[in-house]
């Protein structure tokens, strides 16, 4: 793979971890129809993650049947409460012995972000190792990556390729997949259950991938 097409394929791996976190923001219609985001998603995955692509068309067609009241409730059905979630969108869930929010491993992911230099946002009320924080963690540090090669700042790129890798293996490869298979029994609302099948196929993809390189 040559360098240019490398960096390409890098971004757009990056737009995939950040279309599929706004996928477990609440469903606005504006955003995720209107706004083409899942259109968008489907380009990219057809790029780097054919697999993943017929789930993300799936979300696409799924997404126009059902009204933003149906999909806000079934959000809250999987992710919220108040009455249990079905799929709890917490890291320390799965990866701790006790069950519970703010666990060990929630304080391990906090030190990767503050390493970064990241601070909480005042206005996102979730804890630091809810889904979405942890795929728009894996954007910014893609995006860190490709920032560096279009410098042809090559030592810096792979610095953060590295903890891509590092970042991945501990948290989303060890947890994605439970948090998958609990949205595909808690739901049948088709929009979910497809974006249960792409998550965990791009992880997966992701997971088992090459090492890159930015050569050929």
């Amino acid at each position: 793979m040559q360098n240019n097409d490398f960096v390409v394929h890098e971004i757009m791996k990056g737009e995939c971890y950040r279309f599929l976190a706004a996928c477990f923001y609440l469903p606005k219609k504006e955003t995720l129809g209107a706004g083409r985001l899942l259109a968008n998603l489907t380009e990219n995955l057809r790029e780097i993650c054919p697999a993943a692509a017929q789930f993300s068309q799936t979300m696409e067609k799924s997404f126009d049947t059902y009204t933003e009241e149906e999909l806000t409730v079934e959000y809250a059905r999987l992710f919220v409460g108040p009455f249990g979630l079905k799929a709890p969108p917490y890291g320390s869930i799965y990866l701790d012995n006790e069950r519970t929010v703010m666990g060990p491993s929630t304080m391990e992911a906090i030190r990767f972000y503050e390493e970064e230099g990241l601070a909480r946002d005042e206005s996102f009320d979730e804890l630091p190792d809810h889904i979405v924080v942890e795929l728009e963690f894996m954007y910014f540090l893609v995006f860190k990556e490709t920032e560096a090669l279009q410098k042809g700042a090559s030592e810096q790129a792979e610095v953060y390729r590295r903890k891509q890798e590092s970042f991945r293996s501990r948290f989303l490869d060890k947890w994605v997949p439970s948090l998958c298979g609990n949205m595909k029994e808690g739901t049948d609302n088709n929009f979910y259950l497809a974006l249960a099948d792409c998550l965990h196929t791009f992880i997966s993809r992701e997971s088992t991938a090459p090492e890159a390189s930015g050569q050929s």
